[in-house]
């Protein structure tokens, strides 16, 4: 990407703005092919979501993420240009994309503000095939033509044009000068909802368990056991589906708002296709952060229920420490990340013992990993040996993630797969896609899952997956 001084535009008026974009134009003749101009500009305190939800579009693509506990949140929409990729490769090959459009790429404005320039929002399925008629490509990337986030060290808005050799740079200057001025001092959109959430009978028509529920669920359970005592693989991470009907169209977006108020230590996200479908979550589950060549990870197995008070809720968490079957679990998920942290060449840096991550509705065993990067790494490098880890998938990995279609009756699509985003730098973060539902208009899957060891008894992992599909049930309804 290159950065053009501002003393070139010192004016930073529009004039200065349409100076910038002849440039752009003259790069885009010279090189026969078109360039991406981006201008980053520093605006007042905003609420991206607010204003994702302010403009939103179903036929658009849309991109939103937020962490409350750290303080940021990003969103973006209406892609300029895009990447849907399938096979093993996947992710080499979106590195190789990003890499194309940054290589034709020329940046302008406060580039120091939190989220500053060009980013790209990105979705991997957990496969990297997805089943015959999935929303969602094994990879889906898209630089958005309107960015806005939150940071600790204030809010950004950031414009992506398209500059052909042929572009009409006077009317694109005029469109985001425009837009800065409506970003500088935003007008939110009333949503239209009730002041109150409806009870649950007067927005659900339906709900139906994709396969034959507990007995299709146990069978599972049972056989993965027995593939597990036979040493075919040592986890699995067995997932259910459930499909609601309703009575009324859904905005993803509403539903994000409840989630992030609900679970202010996740990733709340949500990913459009352009087609009307959007994957939302709350996950607990960071796969990979990248920042100022440091990388942050995390093992996250083992489960439990919150108590009803403070001394039942400690009890529980006691109990969740101490129980084999668990411990066991976090420590295959812990000792796989190892691995492959180290097989690339990584020092992982780690305690001893797992944390208790306590959310509302579950506790889980939780152990920060982090390590120092050299400047040759690229995000997407260590991207692709740590999906899936035995958190969602199993271990041994092949012989775990082989077995799961025959164990599961639905396509898992972007459940469990890897979501996030990548900046200019190489810089990024992906959550894990759990706790999440794919919204298809009045409908929605929601998806849930488990990990199954020695010891798993199927009731009991039917429990827990039956308490995480409460909080989507509940944000969505």
């Amino acid at each position: 990407m290159e950065v053009l001084p501002l003393e070139n535009y010192a004016n930073r008026d529009r004039s200065s703005l349409e100076k910038f974009l002849v440039d752009c134009r003259e790069t885009a003749r010279a090189k026969g092919r078109f360039q991406v101009a981006s201008i980053s500009l520093r605006v007042r305190e905003i609420d991206p979501l607010a204003v994702l939800e302010s403009i939103f579009e179903p036929g658009e693509w849309h991109f939103y993420m937020e962490k409350e506990t750290e303080d940021w949140a990003l969103a973006g929409a209406d892609e300029v240009v895009s990447c849907r990729l399938e096979g093993p490769e996947r992710f080499r090959r979106a590195g190789c994309f990003i890499r194309e459009v940054l290589d034709n790429t020329l940046a302008i404005g406060d580039l120091e503000g939190p989220f500053a320039g060009p980013h790209f929002f990105c979705g991997f399925t957990f496969f990297d095939r997805p089943g015959a008629g999935s929303p969602f490509p094994g990879a889906a990337l898209f630089l958005p033509r309107w960015q806005v986030a939150r940071g600790a060290g204030g809010c950004c808005a950031v414009a992506n044009l398209r500059i052909e050799p042929d572009s009409p740079v006077g009317e694109l200057a005029e469109k985001v000068w425009r837009a800065h001025g409506k970003f500088s001092s935003f007008s939110y959109a009333r949503s239209g909802l009730p002041a109150a959430p409806s009870p649950v009978a007067d927005g659900l028509a339906r709900a139906v368990e994709v396969g034959d529920g507990l007995r299709d669920f146990r069978s599972s359970v049972e056989r993965a056991l027995r593939d597990i005592r036979a040493g075919r693989y040592r986890k699995i991470v067995l997932a259910r589906a459930l499909d609601l009907e309703l009575n009324r169209a859904l905005n993803p977006l509403h539903a994000l708002n409840d989630l992030r108020m609900r679970y202010p230590s996740c990733h709340v996200y949500s990913l459009a296709n352009g087609a009307g479908q959007s994957f939302i979550g709350a996950s607990p589950e960071r796969l990979l952060r990248v920042r100022d060549r440091r990388l942050w990870t995390e093992a996250l197995a083992g489960s439990a229920p919150r108590g009803r008070g403070a001394a039942d809720d400690a009890c529980l968490g006691e109990e969740l420490r101490n129980r084999a079957k668990d411990r066991r679990e976090h420590a295959l998920v812990l000792d796989s990340i190892l691995r492959r942290l180290r097989q690339a060449g990584l020092a992982p840096q780690f305690a001893p013992e797992p944390q208790l991550l306590r959310l509302p509705n579950v506790q889980h065993l939780h152990t920060p990993i982090t390590a120092n990067l050299p400047d040759s790494f690229h995000l997407l490098d260590l991207l692709a040996p740590l999906h899936p880890t035995p958190a969602v998938g199993g271990t041994p990995r092949d012989a775990a993630c082989g077995a799961i279609p025959e164990l599961e009756p639905f396509d898992r699509g972007l459940y469990a797969g890897p979501i996030g985003w990548i900046n200019a730098r190489g810089e990024g973060e992906f959550t894990v896609a759990i706790r999440s539902a794919l919204i298809d208009t009045d409908r929605a899957r929601l998806f849930a899952g488990a990990g199954i060891v020695e010891g798993s008894d199927p009731q009991e992992e039917w429990n827990e997956t039956e308490l995480k599909f409460r909080s989507l049930r509940e944000a969505l309804l």
